[in-house]
């Protein structure tokens, strides 16, 4: 399938993208975290300014959509205060980092990040969407995160450089993480990729010879999807947004929010919380396990509305399976495989197993009343059951 169309890069704040349904406004949290003072204020800009709603990236961003362009100004005026907006759009581009939310105080976390950031603002030119990771926490969670280089735990109090393509990557010391990451910036600099603002570093390291290649194994990565977890809560926002109003209630509670690339925000020194509309901390609730992107109308490029069906269609997931429905074959939501993937199509939702969203379909031409009131054609081909 195709028909979608690639933009090959992320909007900003000062760089806003143009959508269906108005201005697209991702803010990128310095160090991943909002102060409640910060969650008060973005609850506002969203309520005054955009939709009402704050979306979770799979960035571990913050986006607001709905902005009418003559309104941007005014938006970007009102967040400057916040301590949320960049010099200028390189400096805003440059700061793509995403921060293990379960760092603890005295641990070198924020101070590494803090390092990195600067690293990422002294590099050579970058695709737009290339990033990192630091997982250097007691165990790695950000191993389905979309990064570029991974700083991690390694052996006796070291730590790991893994650049994405390679099964390992260089030990070193904590305070030889900022250099070691530069010169990798660099070497990646010098490959000619990414020309087209979409190169990424695992099409470097495929150019590497096989003995090149680092040999370190990589720790699995597991994360409860809700509740208790690491000393705090970790709260998901349903297909991830949250309602203004329940970003500026969580900034009662929390004495921080920290921003996850799971569409969901960790509260340290939080077990519990009121119910809040769009909040889940239940993890038994299915819709942990269904992703669906904007759909129609807000994306242009979307051939149908995504979340009514999502919704519809969540509780008759088998337990640990994953739905995705997406509104086009680019697969914004959820770009790896699902156990079932309906894909919106000028003719219908077309049906795929253990396959993403452009995968070739094993059913084509089903519409969201068709599946609502036979949930049961989700696990069937077109001559055989999917168990």
């Amino acid at each position: 399938m195709s028909g979608f169309k690639i933009r090959g890069a992320c909007p900003g704040a000062l760089r806003p993208m143009a959508s269906a349904d108005g201005l697209v406004v991702r803010i990128r949290p310095p160090l991943g975290r909002l102060s409640p003072a910060q969650a008060r204020g973005l609850a506002q800009v969203a309520a005054s300014f955009g939709s009402g709603e704050v979306e979770l990236t799979n960035r571990a961003n913050l986006q607001i959509r709905s902005v009418a362009e003559a309104a941007h100004p005014d938006l970007i005026a009102a967040l400057s205060p916040l301590g949320l907006i960049d010099p200028d759009p390189e400096a805003e581009r440059a700061r793509n980092l995403i921060v293990t939310p379960f760092h603890r105080a005295g641990d070198g976390t924020q101070e590494l990040a803090r390092a990195l950031t600067d690293v990422l603002r002294a590099a050579p030119p970058l695709p737009a969407k290339f990033g990192l990771a630091l997982d250097c926490g007691e165990a790695p969670v950000l191993g389905g995160a979309s990064a570029d280089i991974r700083v991690e735990r390694g052996a006796e109090g070291r730590l790991l450089i893994r650049p994405d393509g390679c099964d390992g990557g260089q030990e070193v010391l904590a305070e030889e993480v900022p250099a070691a990451v530069l010169s990798l910036l660099r070497w990646f600099a010098t490959q000619g990729i990414g020309a087209d603002g979409r190169g990424r570093m695992r099409d470097a390291a495929a150019r590497l010879p096989a003995p090149r290649r680092p040999a370190f194994p990589a720790r699995a990565a597991h994360l409860p999807p809700a509740g208790p977890i690491a000393g705090g809560l970790l709260a998901a926002a349903r297909f991830g947004r949250l309602p203004a109003a329940t970003l500026a209630a969580l900034a009662d509670y929390a004495t921080e929010l920290r921003l996850t690339p799971w569409r969901a925000v960790y509260l340290p020194g939080i077990d519990t919380l009121p119910d809040m509309p769009g909040l889940i901390t239940d993890p038994a609730d299915p819709l942990l396990r269904v992703a669906a992107c904007t759909g129609a109308p807000g994306c242009p490029q979307a051939h149908a509305e995504t979340r009514t069906l999502a919704q519809a269609l969540a509780p008759h997931l088998p337990p640990g399976r994953h739905l995705h429905v997406s509104g086009c074959a680019k697969g914004c939501a959820h770009p790896g495989p699902a156990d079932i993937t309906l894909t919106a199509t000028p003719e219908g939702f077309a049906l795929a197993h253990r396959a993403r969203a452009a995968d070739p379909p094993a059913r084509s031409g089903l519409n969201a009343a068709m599946l609502i009131a036979s949930p049961s054609l989700l696990f069937r081909t077109d001559d055989a059951p999917f168990l």
